[in-house]
């Protein structure tokens, strides 16, 4: 019987050779990938700078994983992507081109809504260039399983306290089949512009005070 996690797989390697991230896991998500990359970075009571205007659920994915939010200066319009304060944590929702990586990051994507490059109704990915990183993601996004049937799953083999934010096989599949409108006839990458969106100003309200 084939595994149908095959198909996520098939569709994180090509993600990651598009980016040319060394690894990449894919989640249901940008949010919940959000929230995993601040939570492996270990946020717990430091203070996250991002732009007051950007989309609402950054700083409550900064406060779920134990940071707190600090707004800073920004234009309504958002464009591409931004580091959240001081950590390698990247949102990465308004960019997906080619070879887009930065070295020691975990870069968040988002391929959820009408206006990604990437259109999947709903979807997400980290990229990184820590194996240890990405070992620890594929369990913390699919309940502290590995990939295979849970009867058979031995979850005292490198333990974690997992959530339910696995990228289903047949979002995969979809994404694995648009991932050639990003190539050329030759094989070469296309480069896509970064997205530009408006935001509210967000420091005005009191829910991440």
């Amino acid at each position: 019987m084939q595994n149908p996690h095959d198909i996520t797989k098939h569709f994180e390697q090509a993600v990651a050779e598009y980016t040319s991230a060394p690894f990449c896991v894919a989640l249901d998500n940008c949010s919940n990938a959000l929230f995993l990359a601040l939570l492996y970075e270990g946020v717990k009571g430091k203070e996250i700078a991002i732009p007051k205007h950007t989309y609402p659920a950054v700083p409550c994915e900064i406060i779920h994983a134990g940071g707190k939010v600090k707004f800073v200066d920004s234009e309504p319009m958002l464009t591409g992507s931004y580091p959240l304060g001081d950590t390698t944590v990247w949102d990465c929702a308004l960019e997906f081109t080619a070879n887009m990586y930065l070295p020691d990051t975990l870069m968040c994507l988002s391929f959820t809504g009408p206006y990604k490059h990437l259109k999947l109704g709903k979807g997400g990915a980290i990229l990184t260039d820590s194996e240890d990183a990405y070992k620890w993601f594929k369990k913390a996004r699919f309940s502290g399983r590995a990939e295979c049937s849970y009867h058979v799953d031995n979850f005292d083999e490198n333990p974690v306290m997992g959530y339910n934010f696995y990228m289903m096989p047949e979002i995969a599949a979809r994404g694995l089949l648009l991932m050639a409108q990003f190539y050329n006839l030759d094989g070469t990458k296309k480069k896509n512009a970064d997205l530009s969106l408006p935001y509210p100003d967000l420091s005005k309200f009191n829910l991440w005070k």
